[in-house]
């Protein structure tokens, strides 16, 4: 028999503002001690060097992750000119320098060549699977890939700012599975003088920004209490991106049993991808067809 997950059965999101240092995945589980929850996930890695926000899945919103990781997200980073190391980004090991310094026109005018759909490598040190292992993985072993190109969609790369000559910082608007460190590596090759990631930190991803994340430390002060559970944003704000239909109420019925219902929408066409709810909450995500919604997630119904 399986053995029951202990927690409690609590839905919605937590966004945090990740500070340097710790992985994803031990902030999750931080959250997942402090709420007690049962489940937990988040939507789109940061590396424990990145800072910014990190959403928090919990119980059924678990189920909407997918439609956060692929939403735009913001990053704001900042290369350090002249040096390319092994893993992208300050702490991998210096592989090669340059004393040329390009100036900020030189820099913007080759900043629209990573702009709308391209193609990227992924740095070496990354978690892409190389004959079922993991990138960065087979790099510790000393191993050199050829890691093959992945598409990736800029909204936009822009330059903010220049502290000094080895340094700029950068800000991009992009879709999922870019790395940042790829972006850093390609332009400094691009402008023939080498480059890193300095810091980077993810501003905001689909509806969830870091400036209204709560820090780790805070989340500690509160763990377990009722003043975080205050925080807990509904499950409905990870399916922001869709379109909404309402579910009648024997379409609401027919739909958590995983069957086509019916549902009432305007601006919707045949086969669109969109989520119904019932009384304000939602009830499954699925296809628009001819007045019903052939659910493809199903949402379990709120205990309250």
């Amino acid at each position: 028999m399986a053995r029951k997950r202990k927690g409690r059965d609590i839905s919605g999101w937590i966004i945090v503002d990740k500070p340097a240092g710790p992985t994803s995945t031990t902030v999750v589980n931080k959250v997942r001690w402090a709420l007690d929850a049962k489940k937990a996930g988040h939507a789109g890695t940061l590396d424990p060097d990145a800072t910014g926000v990190l959403a928090i899945a919990l119980g059924e919103a678990t189920k909407t992750v997918p439609y956060i990781t692929d939403a735009l997200k913001a990053y704001s980073f900042t290369v350090r000119l002249g040096i390319s190391t092994n893993t992208d980004d300050a702490e991998g090991e210096v592989i090669a320098t340059s004393d040329l310094r390009p100036d900020d026109a030189a820099i913007k005018a080759v900043l629209g060549s990573f702009v709308g759909d391209i193609q990227q490598i992924p740095p070496q040190f990354s978690a892409v699977k190389v004959d079922g292992q993991r990138a960065y993985k087979l790099a510790r072993a000393g191993e050199e890939m050829e890691l093959a190109a992945r598409p990736l969609w800029v909204e936009s790369l822009l330059l903010t700012d220049r502290p000094d000559v080895d340094h700029v910082t950068l800000e991009m608007v992009c879709g999922k599975g870019g790395y940042v460190r790829s972006i850093a590596r390609d332009l400094g090759q691009k402008l023939g003088c080498l480059g890193h990631v300095r810091e980077l930190r993810r501003e905001w991803s689909g509806p969830f920004e870091a400036a209204n994340g709560l820090t780790l430390e805070q989340i500690e002060a509160i763990a377990r209490t009722p003043e975080l559970d205050a925080h807990l944003l509904p499950m409905e704000q990870g399916l922001c991106d869709l379109p909404e239909v309402k579910a009648t109420d024997e379409g609401a019925v027919r739909l958590r049993n995983g069957n086509p219902g019916m549902v009432i929408g305007t601006g919707v066409e045949y086969g669109d991808e969109c989520w119904a709810s019932y009384k304000g909450r939602a009830v499954a995500v699925g296809r628009f067809k001819s007045g019903e919604l052939h659910p493809a997630r199903v949402f379990a119904e709120p205990a309250d």
